[in-house]
């Protein structure tokens, strides 16, 4: 249901960028303030816009599109909520700052139960979160992030890591320190998710065998 609806999300992006590839070729630009995507850009796109006639014609099937997809996505959101609502480990996660419930119910499908790492370190390295090493002899390089990895996992941690930055003041002053060494703000990211999902793991990791106690309900949502 996790990755059905990561489909959905992908196909309604794409949709999204169809849209935008086709005002660009018409150079078409909308009026200053209008943010795209709200229901008063939508307006100016669908009447005010000044489109050819097969233009019109194709923005409405993409806005028809775009329309069924957030219903699905809203109906597969809906049967998540069920499927998972007596889950404690997705509750667990909903208490974590920054975590929602689409990112609790990703990485509740994708990991699993934590106790199935040994380290919390195997456990960065399964999320895609490892740094991957590109040095020969003398010389040592850095190459990103491991390749062997999730990628849907790992962006709904990178996604998690960018609102612990923005919200949370440690995760503020560990950014910072990295910032200042000259590291970029995908590496400043990365690092974080990695930190920050190796100590997840030393609070969700329970004895086999045990369950934990469900607690209250989640501080944050996923936007």
């Amino acid at each position: 249901m996790v990755r059905y609806r990561l489909q959905l999300t992908d196909q309604r992006r794409a949709t999204k960028l169809r849209v935008r590839a086709l005002l660009r070729e018409q150079r078409r630009h909308a009026p200053e303030g209008l943010n795209a995507w709200t229901k008063a850009w939508e307006h100016w796109l669908r009447h005010e816009a000044e489109l050819s006639e097969q233009g019109h014609w194709l923005v409405k099937q993409h806005l028809a599109e775009l329309g069924r997809l957030g219903m699905q996505i809203r109906q597969v959101e809906k049967r998540l909520e069920r499927l998972t609502a007596n889950d404690v480990e997705v509750q667990r996660l909903q208490e974590q700052r920054g975590i929602g419930p689409v990112t609790a119910w990703t990485i509740r499908a994708e990991i699993g139960h934590f106790d199935r790492f040994r380290t919390g370190k195997q456990l960065a390295r399964f999320c895609g979160l490892s740094p991957r090493n590109a040095s020969s002899g003398q010389r040592q390089a850095d190459a990103g992030l491991i390749r062997a990895a999730n990628p849907a996992l790992r962006a709904v941690l990178i996604e998690a890591a960018h609102r612990l930055v923005n919200y949370d003041r440690y995760w503020q002053k560990f950014a910072q320190r990295l910032r200042a060494a000259g590291k970029p703000g995908s590496v400043v990211a990365a690092a974080v998710g990695n930190r920050w999902i190796r100590r997840l793991y030393h609070e969700m990791k329970t004895p086999s065998g045990e369950l934990a106690v469900a607690v209250g309900p989640a501080r944050s949502e996923d936007s």
